[in-house]
């Protein structure tokens, strides 16, 4: 039950077509547990805060430094040093006082990823390196939650959504991340943001993307990019989407849909 407070603030999504009530009521009801609180998670965080999702819970167990405040706008300078989970708990509810925020201080490692997982609806995988994308998806997979990933470099961006237990409109499995990037790449092989730079708007253009596609699953409006990876170049200012599809030789894929995860 929306409050009369909660129904002004949400005016504009309770008249939006295939919102209203019902779809901020889901939205009210809903998990989501957000993997870093950086570049992809600040635009994250803050417009699913301000759609009033009911829960979100942070993972990350870095601490805000100068350096992070060109892309991670969720954060301020007085705030160097401090937690990321913490500072970022403050800014949801300067956003919004009727989001719940749960911090969770902790790197996601194989030790805690279903814990961490099993309460929250949906997954946002907002992390900045291959083991954490790569636990993460495994791990969503195996517990059925759908994920929201993206990744960030220089002036490029990418996202998807997977939620590889389900099937097609003409019954293929839906693919996993282990179907698009089938293992990660060497040690060494891909330079980091630290040092090769990432544009600071990007983030926020694709992490903006990210809570878009949140919003869409649970509200249930339009077509999430389940099977589609779309792509941004921010130099030319294009986007453009790659199909791809279940890889019957994954083997994590093949027991998804086996029943043997």
């Amino acid at each position: 039950m929306l409050t009369d407070l909660e129904l002004e603030r949400y005016a504009r999504h309770i008249v939006l077509n295939g919102v209203g009530g019902p779809g901020q009521g889901r939205l009210k009801a809903a998990k989501v547990l957000v993997i870093g609180a950086g570049g992809l998670g600040a635009p994250v965080i803050q417009y699913l805060a301000a759609a009033g999702v009911g829960l979100i819970g942070l993972v990350d167990d870095d601490s805000v430094s100068l350096s992070n405040l060109q892309r991670q706008v969720i954060h301020r300078t007085e705030d160097i040093g401090r937690p990321k989970v913490e500072s970022a708990a403050e800014a949801v509810a300067r956003i919004n006082p009727h989001v719940d925020v749960a911090c969770h201080a902790e790197r996601l490692v194989a030790a805690n990823a279903e814990a961490l997982l099993a309460g929250y609806d949906i997954v946002v995988d907002g992390s900045d390196n291959f083991d954490t994308r790569y636990l993460a998806s495994d791990t969503a997979c195996r517990l059925r939650k759908p994920l929201v990933t993206a990744a960030v470099s220089e002036f490029d961006g990418s996202i998807t959504t997977l939620m590889p237990w389900l099937a097609d409109a003409e019954g293929r499995p839906n693919p996993t991340y282990r179907c698009l990037f089938p293992d990660p790449p060497p040690a060494g092989t891909v330079p980091t943001c630290a040092l090769t730079g990432v544009m600071g708007a990007l983030t926020g253009v694709i992490g903006t993307l990210q809570a878009l596609e949140v919003v869409k699953l649970i509200t249930g409006v339009g077509e999430p990019l389940i099977g589609r990876l779309l792509l941004f170049d921010g130099r030319g200012m294009r986007f453009d989407t790659i199909r791809y599809r279940w890889n019957p030789g994954n083997p994590l894929t093949g027991r998804v849909h086996a029943g043997g995860l």
